[in-house]
């Protein structure tokens, strides 16, 4: 990792911000992804108990998905079809993979959700890490392909490989990269939200 390029990144983004996230600049931005109040509800809507009904827990995946800025407008009729044309089997199976993603086993999970959604040509890194990230906004990270790959190029990071297809082993590498990338810099750019924090180092790379 080039932390020169971090450090800089990180005096440049004080400069213009110099509150970081609590900085007025920043608020219409925040206020347009409202990234807390949709964790909320996310945390509600897939607490544990809500996965004895696998219907409403896959119809629930589909409401945030529509309802999130993070993912794309062309992506969220399509998840909307899936969900309606999912066999019964399926969406046992997906919601067993996201109440594993959340609360058991991460990587049989992941592979799990990664796997249905390969039916459905929607295997995509937003849409699998969309969930968890909401859940756990401090812990887990929302993969954007683009973002990442800029990332992986721009701060130099040595021997991990950007792949179209989400894979378990690439998102835990990625994720200890950019946990050492927040504990370097200012507590006031490595908020609580990791959203918020890559969100920070998009906006390095395109000053």
């Amino acid at each position: 990792m080039n932390l020169q390029k971090l450090q800089e990144a990180e005096a440049y983004f004080l400069e213009l911000y110099p509150q970081g996230f609590e900085d007025v600049g920043l608020l219409t931005i925040i206020k347009r992804h409202n990234t807390a109040k949709i964790g909320e509800q996310v945390r509600e809507l897939f607490a544990k108990e809500n996965f004895t009904q696998p219907e409403i827990i896959c119809e629930n995946f589909a409401k945030i998905v529509s309802k999130s800025t993070l993912i794309s407008l062309f992506e969220k009729p399509k998840v909307r079809d899936m969900i309606k044309s999912m066999r019964m089997e399926r969406r046992d199976m997906f919601s067993i993979g996201l109440y594993e993603m959340l609360f058991g086993d991460k990587k049989e999970g992941f592979d799990i959700v990664v796997e249905i959604l390969s039916f459905y040509t929607l295997a995509k890194w937003s849409i699998v890490t969309l969930i968890p990230y909401y859940f756990y906004r401090d812990k887990e990270f929302f993969i954007k392909p683009t973002t990442t790959k800029n990332i992986l190029s721009f701060f130099e990071i040595e021997g991990l490989v950007y792949k179209p297809r989400p894979s378990y082993e690439f998102y835990v590498q990625y994720t200890k990269i950019l946990e050492r990338m927040r504990a370097k810099v200012s507590e006031k750019i490595s908020p609580h939200d990791n959203a918020g924090f890559t969100g920070f180092l998009m906006m390095a790379m395109e000053e």
